[in-house]
């Protein structure tokens, strides 16, 4: 399990960016004297060569997306090696184990993973393929998450593509290398819908801020010249965050960031919102999720659609820009509540602050989701999906169904035409407004009058919650054609 590539570590989907998922486990690896390669499918060819050779090969799983192409990689490689040993590892991997051990994996880790994962790797170095790793789920039983805190080792980009191949900052007509780093990892939030608390039960881990301010270091030399804080939520501690903010701009004051955060946190906190700006912050996201009050409180946000507007004009006064995410699709909104979300998107000149796959995502429940055994969703669930990994649901007004499936082709369609934003979304406009008056959409072929500025954004047109597009399946299974030197 030393030689080089005996460990193959794939990433396929990470939100348009170089893989952290694959980078630390990699560092953690590294330093345990292993010798891992790695592969991201979401922008290179899976290398057949590299599949034959590995004893394991570990499958990065963050995020729904990536989950679904994962499966999909990891039938391809069986039929390529069938001997290799896989482990699905990441906070899907633990919401899904029962699936997964049931078909793809044979070894599944959730959590604070990176440890558990050199342990296992331990084991089956010294051929003990059945011991009992803690944190390590396999086909004989599945144990619970890894929650304890982690000694970090430094992330290894090595053999990952380039930072420019990955998303970049967009800004006043210009687009900047991006990079990516987790200042914490968890949330100490239950958020009905979010796959976080199943796994992490309000469970917070802040990354030392040396060990955020290396890995920055490292993405700057490589290029960066602007920073995602990917963090659950970067103000879950506000104190830390701050740290960071402070040690990152003392460093690299020309370095600019965005970062995650919730409404009320953004509310809680908004006097750090000026301090950020100053300090290089462009641009918040934060999970809206709808306008309704009822949706809100059986997501059970923490917010109200007037927090959530508040939120966005404390952002705007701070210089920055509020880039809201959506699930505009669950049981309980209605066409009127899609109806709203377009009219305050338009009045609050918010259509450049939305990428159009937000008005796409609907409602997930995965295995495990808190919304499983929560009266409020009971009544709509038809039972797991164990191809797509989530519970079924039927929406109780049939036009919404019949409208998410026209949005989601619209929205598929544009992206793949690059097309501009704008455009997409006054198509999304005319096919709601047709659905709800009973009427063909208008169609929509001339583009917006041209604006001076764009908002600042990355060029990421995809989400972690969508479903992926036949283009990203193709993309993660089709081989490359020759393998590479070791």
């Amino acid at each position: 399990m030393t030689g080089c590539g005996d460990i193959l570590l794939l990433s396929c989907y990470e939100l348009g960016h170089q893989p952290l998922g694959v980078a630390w486990p990699m560092g953690f690896l590294e330093a345990a004297g292993y010798h891992p390669v790695a592969q991201d499918l979401a922008v290179e060819r899976l290398d057949p060569e590299l599949v034959r050779r590995a004893e394991l090969i570990g499958v990065s799983v963050p995020m729904h997306t990536a989950l679904r192409l994962g499966v999909r990689v990891a039938d391809r490689v069986r039929e390529l090696n069938p001997r290799a040993r896989i482990v699905f590892f990441g906070l899907y991997a633990s919401l899904n184990a029962e699936t997964l051990l049931a078909s793809s994996a044979d070894f599944v880790i959730g959590g604070e993973y990176e440890r558990a994962l050199v342990e296992l790797v331990d084991a089956l170095a010294r051929g003990h393929p059945d011991a009992d790793v803690p944190g390590v789920s396999k086909r004989s039983g599945v144990v619970g998450p890894v929650l304890t805190r982690l000694h970090f080792a430094s992330a290894n980009h090595a053999g990952l593509p380039p930072l420019e191949r990955y998303a970049k900052l967009a800004i006043n007509g210009e687009e900047r290398v991006a990079g990516y780093v987790e200042a914490s990892r968890g949330c100490k939030h239950l958020c009905r819908h979010c796959p976080i608390p199943p796994v992490y039960d309000g469970a917070f881990f802040p990354v030392p801020v040396d060990t955020v301010v290396e890995e920055v270091t490292r993405l700057v030399a490589l290029g960066a010249r602007h920073i995602t804080f990917g963090d659950p939520d970067f103000l879950n501690g506000p104190a830390h965050a701050r740290r960071v903010v402070s040690a990152v701009h003392d460093r690299f004051p020309d370095v600019t960031f965005d970062f995650t955060a919730k409404v009320e946190h953004l509310l809680h906190h908004a006097a750090l919102l000026p301090e950020f700006e100053e300090r290089g912050g462009l641009f918040v996201v934060s999970a809206v999720e709808s306008f309704s009050d009822v949706v809100l409180a059986n997501l059970a946000k923490g917010h109200t659609k007037v927090d959530a507007l508040k939120a966005l004009r404390l952002v705007r006064n701070a210089g920055m820009v509020l880039r809201p995410s959506l699930v505009p699709f669950t049981p309980w909104a209605t066409l009127d509540d899609y109806i709203e979300i377009i009219e305050i998107v338009t009045r609050e000149n918010l259509i450049d602050c939305v990428d159009p796959v937000q008005y796409t995502i609907r409602l997930l429940v995965p295995p495990g989701s808190l919304l499983q055994s929560d009266p409020v969703m009971a009544g709509y669930l038809l039972g797991l999906d164990t191809h797509s990994f989530t519970h079924r649901w039927v929406h109780p007004d049939p036009r919404m169904d019949r409208l998410h499936a026209e949005v989601v082709r619209v929205v598929e369609d544009a992206a793949g035409l690059n097309e501009e934003p704008a455009i997409t979304f006054e198509r999304v406009r005319a096919i709601a407004h047709a659905v709800r008056d009973g009427t063909v959409p208008e169609s929509v072929s001339v583009a917006p009058a041209p604006r001076t500025r764009h908002s600042p954004r990355l060029t990421e047109p995809w989400f972690c919650c969508a479903e992926p597009t036949d283009g990203q399946i193709r993309s993660a299974l089709q081989p490359q054609a020759a393998g590479r030197d070791f």
